[in-house]
């Protein structure tokens, strides 16, 4: 989509250059060069926004409000070139750290608007690139400015009404126009959902009345768990400003104090006939970052697929499903994810490789990826959906299991070789070998098919000796099993039923648990145990708010179970070198 902007100011820029050329140029000569000047620079300008990109933290502002610039490359040792933005900014100090995507840098800036209106924000270059340009759009009046004095706390919250289980962005912004010395800014959880903070605090200043203010953004991640009004608390501060030159000699109070707005939510609950997996999102964008088009038998082909979804986190997104081709085999890798906050409100991308080898030569067909989801905008159910790929796999190398797609020859004692065929039969014949070469060699295939059962043997006794000593003690022998991931088990945490996460939790323990006891029991967390009991008594004995019940059991679980270990005592060979008393935990 960039690149089609890129591709209409680009013709823009060179019809206006053409027209004062054009009724200028009295020859052939000067139309040629013209019209070749133009191609080149239509040709050009797309092509160098390949590998970096760009957005704003948010596509609206307020007048004397700033907001930041992302940009993301993955060439080594550039900047970005931010002088064409002095034109319609005021720009901030500028910031690099090496979290971009695939290893790349990521760079950023904060702008404030120098006037109100549509706003762009032109192409800048990085290194051998350009990004892609930008919109704003800043408010002619400023926000209305809730308390009076040196600072104030706004709450904005991204969807007043969202779904049950649906991402709720919440921005906490910090107003202060007075240096500080300390302070706290606090925003409690409100009943029957979950809020967890995301990413770093973001620093800014906006002019609000004629004053200037510093600002500290801090965001959260809201999930309501049922439906009905929702009461967000209001975010509090606590803090000291720094003494001015007289505040010791009178003895001014510094302490400064302010309360936001508390904010009303009006959570819908899940409709009727929705899509399973329940998937409430402002979006969804599915794209092929690599389709070929071009195969060989046997050989894998890299497929990848992008999606971008607004409204969304890792933990609540499915994983994009894999293609099933007929005539290929196709191995998935572990999708790839990035969270952001985008205008407000959390973004999360999703990249995701498949192998593709085909088994042998002819057209293949790959099915597109579909994925459903619910609009939240809208309220109604939509699906995503990329095309089909269409491959032409050629024959494979020899040598390939796949290359051969002609049937083996077939060869008779009795029959002579055709005529015709005598250059395939010479090609294939072994060299005439002497009369006593051949006991010779069957005796050596002979050892060498012992030596090959001894190895196979010995592989055998090695692979299942430890399970063969483990029938044999006290612990019966378990066979290999793939444990749930800890994805898994916050996916359960956040969506599934408390006897689905107990159900993960015995699974997960090493030997498995036989029940919710058995975890107890095996657990090492007290704060773990706790939150199980209180979940327990809750669902089973009625004594407990279940949702507060879910958000301790999600807290205490975050960094996933921690089990007893139970080490045999070792001799000591040698006697410790400082008191018992004395060594580190």
């Amino acid at each position: 989509m960039s690149t089609g902007r890129s591709m209409t100011g680009a013709a823009r820029r060179t019809h206006g250059f053409l027209l004062p050329c054009l009724a200028r140029a009295s020859d052939v000569a000067t139309w040629t060069a013209v019209l070749l000047a133009a191609l080149l620079s239509a040709t050009w300008a797309p092509t160098a926004q390949a590998a970096t990109r760009a957005w704003l933290d948010r596509s609206e502002a307020a007048a004397g409000e700033a907001v930041t610039l992302n940009i993301e490359t993955d060439q080594a040792g550039v900047a970005p070139d931010y002088t064409p933005l002095q034109a319609d900014f005021v720009l901030g100090p500028p910031y690099r750290s090496g979290a971009g995507g695939n290893g790349g840098s990521l760079f950023g800036v904060a702008l404030t608007p120098r006037r109100p209106g549509a706003l762009a924000v032109p192409a800048l270059r990085v290194g051998q690139e350009r990004t892609p340009p930008l919109a704003l759009r800043v408010a002619a009046a400023a926000p209305r400015r809730t308390p009076a004095g040196e600072v104030f706390v706004e709450t904005r919250v991204d969807d007043p009404s969202p779904y049950v289980q649906q991402s709720v962005g919440v921005s906490v912004r910090l107003h202060y126009a007075t240096p500080l010395l300390s302070g706290e800014l606090t925003q409690d959880a409100p009943e029957g959902a979950s809020l967890q903070r995301v990413g770093e605090d973001v620093q800014s200043s906006r002019e609000i009345d004629g004053r200037r203010y510093h600002v500290v953004e801090r965001r959260y991640l809201l999930v309501p768990e049922r439906s009905g009004p929702l009461q967000l608390p209001p975010a509090r501060f606590r803090g000291e400003g720094a003494a001015g030159f007289f505040d010791d000699f009178f003895g001014t109070d510094r302490k400064l104090e302010a309360t936001g707005q508390a904010q009303l939510l009006q959570v819908r609950a899940q409709p009727d006939g929705a899509p399973q997996p329940w998937l409430p999102l402002h979006g969804l964008r599915l794209r092929y970052l690599s389709a070929p088009t071009q195969a060989r038998a046997g050989e894998a082909v890299e497929v990848a697929v992008e999606a971008v979804a607004p409204g969304a986190t890792a933990a609540q997104f499915p994983e994009i499903p894999a293609p099933r081709v007929d005539g290929a085999q196709v191995f998935a890798e572990r999708a790839e994810t990035t969270e952001r906050f985008v205008d407000g409100s959390p973004q999360l991308t999703v990249v995701r490789r498949f192998s593709v080898v085909p088994l042998q030569a002819g057209a293949l067909r790959l099915p597109g990826v579909r994925m459903d989801w619910w609009d939240t905008a809208g309220a109604r159910a939509r699906q995503e959906r990329l095309p089909e790929l269409h491959l032409d796999v050629a024959p494979g190398a020899p040598g390939t299991a796949a290359a051969a797609d002609a049937p083996p020859a077939r060869a008779s004692a009795d029959a002579a070789p055709d005529p015709g065929d005598e250059a395939i039969v010479s090609g294939l014949s072994t060299p005439a070998l002497a009369p006593g070469f051949w006991p010779w060699l069957a005796a050596l295939f002979g050892a060498l098919w012992l030596l090959t059962l001894g190895w196979a043997l010995w592989l055998r006794r090695a692979r299942y000796a430890p399970a063969m000593e483990a029938a044999a003690g006290d612990h019966p022998s378990a066979r290999p099993r793939a444990r749930p991931a800890l994805v898994e088990l916050r996916r359960t945490l956040d969506a599934g039923s408390f006897d689905e996460a107990v159900a993960l939790l015995r699974k997960m323990a090493e030997p498995p648990a036989a029940d919710l006891d058995e975890v107890l029991a095996r657990l090492a967390d007290a704060r773990q145990r706790q939150a199980l009991e209180a979940m327990r008594r809750a669902l089973w004995a009625g004594a407990g708010d279940p949702s507060a019940a879910r958000a301790q059991l999600r807290a205490a679980f975050s960094e996933g179970p921690r089990w007893t270990v139970s080490a045999a005592p070792v001799d000591e060979l040698l006697p410790p070198l400082y008191p018992q008393g004395l060594r580190s935990p």
